[in-house]
């Protein structure tokens, strides 16, 4: 468990380091068990990544009716997005981690509530033939996740409408790598469209590259 925690911290703090979202915003999850009970361990909130420590992260239970149940006695409160982080991992039974950022570039996609189209193969990354954008909910509430859970059908990764991105993988290493992806997506679009309408890759041409990009992994 001790592992797990610290885990959790290292790219925690890379969501700073790598530029991938400022100061507290975003948050990182694993999931794990704590004396037998399925859950996830999560970034807490409001505490600074740089001042995080093993007692700083938070564990919840995982359970089919979404209930929500502090395992900890710790008063540390878990990160606001609690609940998609938790929906997520009840509905996709391969995610083993979740990354949420409110990286530049991502967020500002996400302030046009589109979806980003196939104007590079890339995007085929994220599971699809393009990256769909989460309708626009409050933080923190079942709504957000709702709106996440649709926008993550068939998908590993979406951005959130005024908000950011989030993506999930089978490590925290393969999530946070996704996380990269996406925001290097979103940068390379926004260039695009400024010289006007890309040319859009073809769904035949997608459903190619995504067969390809099934076990896509960085040299």
């Amino acid at each position: 468990m001790l592992e797990i925690k610290k885990e959790v911290i290292k790219y925690a703090k890379k969501l700073n380091t790598e530029n991938l979202s400022p100061l507290r915003s975003g948050n990182i999850s694993i999931r794990g068990t704590n004396n037998g009970v399925d859950g996830f361990f999560i970034t807490p909130s409001g505490i600074k990544y740089e001042d995080l420590v093993a007692e700083s992260i938070v564990f919840l239970e995982l359970n089919e009716t979404n209930n929500l149940k502090k395992i900890s006695d710790k008063t540390i409160n878990p990160s606001s997005e609690w609940r998609f982080h938790q929906d997520i991992y009840i509905k996709k039974i391969d995610a083993k981690a979740i990354v949420h950022a409110h990286s530049a570039n991502a967020t500002a996609v996400s302030a046009h509530g589109k979806n980003i189209p196939a104007f590079h193969y890339m995007v085929a990354l994220a599971g699809g033939n393009n990256i769909k954008c989460a309708e626009y909910a409050t933080f923190g509430t079942k709504e957000l996740s709702e709106n996440i859970l649709k926008a993550l059908e068939e998908r590993k990764a979406c951005l959130m409408s005024n908000h950011g991105q989030v993506a999930f993988g089978k490590s925290l290493d393969e999530a946070f790598e996704l996380a990269q992806e996406i925001e290097n997506i979103c940068h390379q679009y926004i260039n695009a469209i400024k010289l006007g309408n890309p040319k859009i890759l073809s769904d035949n041409e997608m459903k190619k590259i995504l067969e390809k990009t099934k076990n896509y992994k960085k040299n």
